[in-house]
């Protein structure tokens, strides 16, 4: 068959031939349709992510859609390595594999279930999130943070807070959903202080992160101290998604016993795989009610050399 195949962890995969996948037990063949190029697929393809592997030749891609034997459309996830999604067809479990709505197109479909997961799982599977809750958004003008506040709003979040790098990156965030705007080129001790003022006056429940760094240090400083005794149980669950602002912070141990504060993780390892496809199952069912969007791009699987190191601002989907 033909596939996108990397044979360097340090050049970007070539379309070439690859061997056909067998199904084993409790796996089925998928005909691929469609597969996104996520900043994850990027990751695990060059060998620095924490679930690449270390045997070349490999498929790349985690995710897709295509139809079963049986005709099926699905959204399916996890092929069994080396086999990724970025090929005519792969192998997966049978579990491993959601219904696509009709009124969802393959490239929508590809191009929103890992951006879109990541919030859902955060806040569903992570989280525990209820109805009502206030979330504050760090990092949300890329296209998971994006979709993170649309999600919010759509599973009930009353007050919803967003940060982005300037005052321009914030603007028309509301449109989508976002009740306050942060900016985040303040000095650390005016932003921190920022952050204690809208976590308090809010009460906010869920902050989800996908920017760590120096952004995260200070939200964690403006949590520091947020329990005051009187509250019955003053909460703030931490959900951890990306680190795009860094991948280390200093992390003050008073934080968490002056607080309610809770640290969570959410990603490969931390949310089982049913976990991950009940929340890209939700994101999937939510499309069309929600109104949930993504700027795809649709190119064919025989330019994933050149497209791989496109830096458009769009989300690249290969088709088969």
């Amino acid at each position: 068959m033909k596939a996108a195949v990397v044979h360097d962890f340090a050049a970007p995969p070539r379309y070439d031939e690859f061997a056909d996948p067998v199904a084993g037990v409790s796996e089925t063949l998928v005909k691929v349709h469609a597969a996104a190029l996520s900043q994850l697929v990027r990751s695990q393809a060059s060998g620095k992510h924490y679930s690449s592997g270390t045997t070349l030749p490999l498929v790349p891609g985690v995710d897709g859609i295509g139809t079963l034997p049986d005709g099926q459309r699905v959204y399916f996830a996890f092929p069994r390595s080396p086999y990724g999604s970025m090929a005519q067809s792969t192998v997966v479990r049978q579990a491993y594999c959601v219904p696509v709505p009709d009124d969802v197109d393959d490239v929508t479909a590809a191009a929103i279930g890992n951006p879109g997961m990541s919030s859902w799982a955060g806040l569903v599977e992570r989280a525990r999130f209820q109805r009502g809750e206030n979330v504050l958004i760090n990092g949300a003008t890329g296209t998971s943070g994006r979709l993170a506040i649309q999600i919010a709003k759509h599973l009930g979040a009353g007050t919803v807070i967003v940060t982005g790098r300037t005052a321009r990156s914030v603007q028309g965030l509301d449109a989508l959903g976002a009740d306050v705007l942060i900016p985040l080129d303040a000095s650390p001790e005016a932003l921190t202080q920022t952050f204690r003022d809208t976590i308090r006056g809010h009460r906010v429940d869920v902050i989800l992160d996908y920017l760590w760094g120096p952004s995260a240090e200070c939200l964690l400083g403006a949590v520091s101290g947020h329990g005051s005794g009187d509250d019955a149980e003053p909460r703030i669950r931490y959900v951890q998604i990306g680190s795009l602002g860094g991948t280390t912070i200093n992390f003050p141990a008073s934080a968490l016993r002056s607080s309610g504060l809770e640290m969570l993780g959410t990603g490969l390892g931390s949310v089982s795989n049913a976990g991950l496809l009940r929340s890209i199952g939700g994101v999937l069912n939510a499309v069309t009610s929600a109104g949930l969007s993504v700027n795809a791009q649709a190119v064919p699987l025989t330019d994933v050399e050149n497209a791989w190191q496109s830096d458009a601002g769009d989300r690249l989907v290969f088709t088969m």
